[in-house]
């Protein structure tokens, strides 16, 4: 059972696949060959899913950053007899224009040791656990490494320290001195692919600053924002990138599984794979931190993983596998005791067949934000949306599981009716780009579902918007209501729900809960990063720049080391929750950003004009 706390991780991408390492220098969770893949290592879940570490034999005082613009992390080990700096990347592959990041990744995974002081005694463990731990690979020692081979997969470790194999895994130990290093790699293939070579230490080096070119690359060509708190925004930035598979321009919501929401509960879900609210949501992110010329990329994506769906009458499916598959069916692995003992451990999310309304209307509103990048629409592309605001219009009136993915009886969400109600206004905009000239049907729905809203949505009892119509519950995605434009941010009732959600929607240290009351399973949940930035957005939007400054500073606090956020925060010990890092998080912190932003330069036009 791993006790390692989720904050101690930080995260390696190729933007095909991705690493956790821990502090200690262990790679406690890979998949190879894509995010959605089977582990490789997966300690995060247990033990006996395997790990490879590489540390200081004794103790050491440890400190880490990425390297400028990159994903590439550096870890200082400063121990009694020296210090040494550990050095890990996924390799990317060249990436000279600084678009196609990842595009031609070898599926690897370098590690240099590089002593800067001193000498230091290393201890390495490479044990190997293919499938989420099923398989144990049979281990071949050789001249400079390792071959692994098992199920499907063959692995090649580079080393130049020498093991002890046995059965469980390998071992060995080194010593550097000032000036000296040594260099790893792991490469991955399919057990009926031509294993790959060793590959020689100058090849390991230039891999690794390959890659951290590569990333510098892609900054360079897309991170433009000027605004407050700009390097925490373009880190963000990265980390939404580093969770996008390059292949099919698909982003996954996260990279990791069954981290949990509540400690030792069953709140465990599969985050690998690609929702089509948290892909655009996360697009429309990158258009505020970047320049996100793979927005065409992505759309064309979306447009054949989801067209079919809507010409057959299907309601739009929620999430898809970062390839496109339709078919993501929930199951449990009994055999991983999970992150300290929270079981079940899952592979697969049952929400891919719950209904969703709220997908129609992001679907819509990244295409508005990004139609300058997509540039003119193909006929599928455009057929889709005009079939996707239909649907909307169509269906806007039935009960969902929301946003949230309550696994209870639908209800009549209003963040549900909300994004429909986004969905049409979006789609009257792109309406000229979509060859629509008879708009009356589109506008008469769009008012229905504002008339609605604001009837049924509103609770006199609770002083603000319900979480569902006739309810007098909050719930945190009202929050959203000004931020889409559907009412100002200043009016009363939307004041009014911005104060609730404040004043009772929050813990003690003023982090924002999605949702308090049953939601169909058991045990409590923390606070919601998202939807604390939500928070702050909202009270940019209101003109209390203030109190927007002080609840975006709340919620950064709470990154870890490296600048990275997890889904939630534990109420009572302040820890990090759920699968990490989380897109959500990062989305959340870079549009609250940015709207803070935009209200100042609004506050100083003002006040320039007004003298």
């Amino acid at each position: 059972m791993s006790r390692t706390p989720i904050a101690d991780y930080a995260l390696l991408s190729d933007c095909h696949s991705a690493a956790l390492v821990s502090s200690s220098g262990s790679i406690d969770w890979l998949c190879f060959p894509r995010f959605d893949g089977p582990s490789v290592f997966g300690r995060i879940l247990g033990d006996e899913a395997g790990h490879w570490s590489i540390t200081p034999a004794g103790p050491a005082e440890v400190r880490r950053r990425y390297r400028e613009r990159t994903m590439v992390l550096e870890t200082e080990f400063l121990t009694p007899s020296g210090r040494i700096t550990l050095t890990d990347a996924m390799v990317t592959g060249p990436n000279p224009e600084g678009h196609e990041l990842g595009k031609q990744t070898p599926h690897a995974l370098v590690r240099v040791v590089t002593c800067d002081q001193g000498q230091v005694d290393l201890r390495l463990e490479y044990v190997p656990r293919l499938e989420y731990g099923l398989v144990q690979p049979v281990l071949l020692p050789e001249a400079g490494g390792v071959r692994a081979r098992g199920g499907a997969s063959r692995l090649v470790l580079t080393s130049p320290a020498s093991f002890d194999v046995q059965d469980e895994g390998a071992t060995g130990t080194f010593t550097l001195r000032a000036g000296e290093r040594a260099a790893f790699a792991l490469q991955h293939r399919a057990s009926w692919e031509s294993p790959p070579e060793l590959w020689k230490e100058d090849e390991i080096v230039e891999a690794l600053e390959q890659t951290a070119a590569a990333w510098r690359s892609w900054s360079a060509s897309h991170q433009n924002y000027e605004g407050p708190w700009r390097d925490l925004v373009y880190h963000s930035g990265s980390v939404l990138q580093a969770l996008t598979f390059q292949p099919t321009g698909a982003i996954v919501a996260a990279p990791t599984t069954s981290l949990p929401e509540s400690v030792g509960g069953e709140r465990n879900w599969d985050y690998r794979y690609a929702w089509v609210r948290d892909a655009t949501l996360t697009m429309e992110a990158l258009w505020v931190a970047a320049c996100p010329d793979e927005a065409r990329d992505f759309f064309d994506w979306m447009t054949f993983s989801i067209a079919g769906d809507i010409r057959s009458g299907r309601d739009l499916q929620t999430m898809f596998g970062v390839g496109g598959e339709h078919d993501l069916t929930e199951r449990e692995l009994p055999h991983l005791p999970g992150w300290r003992d929270s079981r079940p451990v899952r592979v697969g999310n049952g929400a891919w067949v719950q209904r969703q309304l709220d997908v129609y209307g992001e679907l819509l509103s990244a295409a508005v934000r990004l139609s300058e990048q997509v540039g003119d629409l193909d006929g599928p592309a455009r057929q889709l949306l005009v079939d996707v605001a239909d649907a909307a219009a169509a269906r806007w009136r039935q009960p969902d599981q929301g946003i949230w993915e309550m696994r209870a009886a639908p209800r009549h969400f209003l963040h549900s009716k909300l994004m429909c109600w986004v969905a049409l206004d979006r789609a009257l905009t792109l309406a000229p780009a979509l060859g629509i000239e008879d708009r009356g049907r589109w506008t008469r729905t769009r008012d229905e579902i504002r008339e609605a809203i604001l009837r049924e949505g509103w609770s006199e009892e609770a002083g603000a918007f319900g979480q569902s119509f006739g309810s007098q519950d909050l719930d945190a995605s009202a929050l959203l209501m000004p931020i889409v434009g559907f009412i100002a941010a200043d009016d009363r009732r939307m004041l009014s729900t911005i104060e609730a959600v404040e004043e009772r929607l929050t813990d003690d240290h003023g982090l924002v809960y999605r949702y308090l009351g049953p939601d169909g399973l058991a045990g409590e949940e923390g606070t919601f990063l998202l939807c604390t930035f939500w928070l702050a957005h909202a009270w940019a939007l209101a003109g209390e720049i203030g109190r927007a400054r002080e609840v975006f500073e709340r919620a950064v606090r709470h990154a870890n080391d490296v600048g990275l956020l997890a889904e939630e925060v534990n109420t009572s010990t302040g820890e990090l929750l759920g699968n990490f890092p989380q897109a959500f998080s990062h989305i959340g912190l870079i549009n609250a950003a940015w709207a803070i932003d935009q209200a100042e330069r609004g506050r100083r036009a003002s006040e320039t004009m007004s003298r």
